[in-house]
């Protein structure tokens, strides 16, 4: 049983590489957004399961993605204002994460989310849009 649970793993983990170093930077950011994602439903999880030290390990992973990930990504040189406005969304995010990990707060994980979902959505777009142009 562990053996295929840890080739499962070993599987995953190389599709996610695969699809970093085939993507183009655009892709790789909607990575970004899509894996703060899921570690922030992993750590609702759990918390509904009293996982203590797995919740802080999955909000500390989103925190990094945001952090490290979508923040250092920005370009603000080239989009002053929308990527200042960003920079402090991000800030923001991080910050509410820190308290949702001391509280166990399930709505301020929600609240982060809904804002991940809403920027995904916005950079989806572009690159749709992006795609159509060029084709």
């Amino acid at each position: 049983m562990f053996a295929t649970m840890n080739s499962i793993a070993a599987y995953q983990r190389t599709g996610i590489e695969t699809g970093v170093e085939t993507a183009n930077p655009h892709k790789l950011i909607l990575m970004l957004f899509e894996g703060a994602q899921e570690a922030l439903a992993k750590a609702k999880l759990h918390i509904q399961h009293n996982e203590i030290a797995k919740k802080g390990e999955m909000l500390s992973k989103a925190i990094m993605i945001i952090d490290h990930g979508l923040k250092a990504s920005l370009d603000m040189s080239t989009g002053e204002d929308i990527a200042q406005k960003l920079y402090s969304l991000y800030e923001y995010m991080t910050n509410r994460l820190l308290i949702a990990n001391i509280q166990s707060d399930l709505k301020i994980i929600d609240e982060v989310n809904d804002l991940l979902t809403e920027l995904y959505g916005a950079w989806k777009t572009i690159g749709d849009s992006k795609e159509i142009k060029t084709t």
